[in-house]
């Protein structure tokens, strides 16, 4: 199993903790999927930004994908 294989499943892990922590009584299902959700980002934040898979060398890169996770996490705020 390569680096990156760990990490997609690390995100889909991490979504159905989520998912599972949601069917709890005390837990509202959509704040057990933010949780999956914030977790996830965190593994595809390090396979994107601090190890990506192919080097970049446009300097954009890094600030495209902080503002699209900016984007991500404002939306999620609002969503609740």
């Amino acid at each position: 199993m390569d680096y990156y294989d760990r990490l997609l499943g690390g995100m889909v892990g991490s979504l159905l903790l989520g998912a599972a922590v949601g069917l709890h009584p005390a837990i509202a299902v959509r704040y057990g999927l933010l949780g999956g959700a914030l977790l996830a980002t965190v593994f595809l934040w390090e396979a994107l930004v601090r190890n990506p898979p192919v080097p970049t060398t446009e300097p954009g890169y890094a600030a495209a994908t902080v503002v699209w996770h900016g984007g991500l996490l404002v939306s999620l705020a609002l969503a609740m």
